[in-house]
């Protein structure tokens, strides 16, 4: 069992977790807008109301893009447009540029890391408590 482990940790540090990160620390830029600026010069933050809209907006186009079977609308831009472009323009609205690149990215990083677990314990890995996968620190599972 320790070899499996051992095993599952190096391959986790060295394959999974790159792949699991890979674009999201990238260095090529991008043309964003720029934040809206307020009186004091200071980018003005979204208020709640504001970050609960995003969110939603958010939910109702992953929803959409789980019913039409695409992880990664970044790398299938063009099929994520054809089946859920309504939900992506009110996603884009609703949301700040740099929110909407976040969510797509991590969404992708998700489903890698649950692939990655299942594929774990389906080789008969078993879960250790305070490493990745686990619950959060005092949660009871």
């Amino acid at each position: 069992m320790k070899v499996v482990k051992a095993q599952f940790l190096e391959s986790l540090t060295v394959d999974s977790i790159r792949q699991l990160t890979m674009g999201l620390f990238s260095s090529s830029q991008t043309s964003l807008p720029p934040p809206k600026i307020g009186a004091d010069g200071a980018p003005i933050a979204p208020d709640r109301s504001q970050r609960s809209q995003c969110w939603e907006a958010r939910d109702a186009y992953f929803k959409c893009l789980d019913k039409n079977e695409i992880i990664d609308s970044l790398t299938e831009n063009a099929k994520a447009q054809k089946f859920c472009g309504s939900e992506a323009s009110v996603f884009d609205q609703n949301c700040a540029t740099s929110w909407v690149q976040y969510f797509k990215k991590r969404r992708v990083m998700e489903y890698q890391r649950e692939q990655t677990l299942q594929k774990l314990k389906a080789e008969g890995a078993q879960e250790m408590p305070g490493v990745i996968g686990a619950g959060a620190p005092g949660q009871k599972p």
